[in-house]
């Protein structure tokens, strides 16, 4: 499967240095470019794509905002790549529904298997920030999970998890791939896939980051 991108970034010069370093890869396309989040979003609705790499800093419509309507309208998943690990972006950003963040000192290899990774439904983040994440996830409310879109509370979905499922979160949880669950589980990628939706589903999460930063909250690691 050839994976399409959208490149949304307010410098030309990065743009083409991304799609330098994504096209070099055999199974990654970049179908577009957006320079501000408006035309990101113009672009993901006329092109949906499967990543939208996206700028959180850009004139106009900004990165989170875009990301915002972007997931909202099921168009495409969102991987923030930015300059700048301020909170103000990380959580911003997470918070709107990306499913990822990196900062644009990735290595070429590294940012091809983050957008590999995300393609195939997995959650990514920069080590430089995964610490973060974690730690404002088991503070307190209003700067734990809801930081990164979860509630401040365990959810009553929490048990309507079956035991597989309570396994698949504690996972989550972990920072694990579908791929590391499957292997974990001693199941196929397929399966993995489909008990991380029925996780996210029963708890009201829209993405595996959400759902980690719950289970940290609820002590389920």
């Amino acid at each position: 499967m050839t994976v399409r991108v959208l490149l949304a970034d307010d410098h030309g010069a990065i743009r083409a240095g991304l799609r330098l370093m994504l096209e070099q890869a055999p199974d990654v396309t970049v179908v577009g470019e957006a320079a501000d989040g408006a035309a990101a979003v113009a672009n993901a609705r006329a092109l949906r794509p499967d990543v939208v790499l996206m700028d959180v800093r850009m004139p106009g419509t900004d990165g989170i905002e875009a990301t915002r309507r972007i997931v909202a309208e099921g168009l495409g998943a969102v991987l923030a790549l930015t300059t700048f690990d301020l909170d103000e972006y990380l959580f911003g950003v997470l918070r709107a529904g990306a499913v990822g963040f990196l900062l644009k000192s990735v290595g070429a290899g590294e940012l091809v298997d983050a957008v590999r990774r995300v393609a195939a439904g997995d959650g990514v983040l920069a080590p430089e920030v995964t610490r973060r994440v974690l730690a404002a996830s088991v503070s307190a409310p209003g700067t734990g999970a809801d930081a990164v879109g979860g509630p401040a509370d365990p959810p009553p979905g929490l048990d309507l998890l079956t035991a597989r499922e309570r396994e698949v979160l504690a996972l989550l949880a972990q920072g694990r791939s579908n791929q590391q669950v499957a292997d974990a589980l001693t199941v196929s990628e397929t399966t993995a896939k489909t008990h991380v939706s029925r996780v996210l589903a029963k708890l009201g999460c829209r993405t595996r980051l959400e759902a980690a930063a719950l289970a940290h909250r609820a002590g389920v690691t």
